[in-house]
């Protein structure tokens, strides 16, 4: 389930910094600011996947 929800952060990320742009070049703060909010949030959930990760491998290293 882990790279599904990669992929799903990634998704959410471009969305996010489309609507940013959009709400950017339209002159619309509130859409400029859901896309940053929307950016950030799945930048966040990237972070978490990377740090599980990180973790597995860690396990994975000192098991005998």
């Amino acid at each position: 389930m882990g790279f599904l929800d990669k992929m799903r952060n990634r998704f959410k990320m471009g969305k996010g910094r489309a609507k940013e742009k959009t709400g950017r070049a339209t002159g619309d703060p509130y859409l400029e600011t859901k896309g940053e909010a929307e950016r950030a949030s799945g930048g966040a959930r990237q972070v978490t996947e990377q740090v599980k990760d990180a973790g597995k491998n860690v396990r994975k290293t000192f098991k005998p």
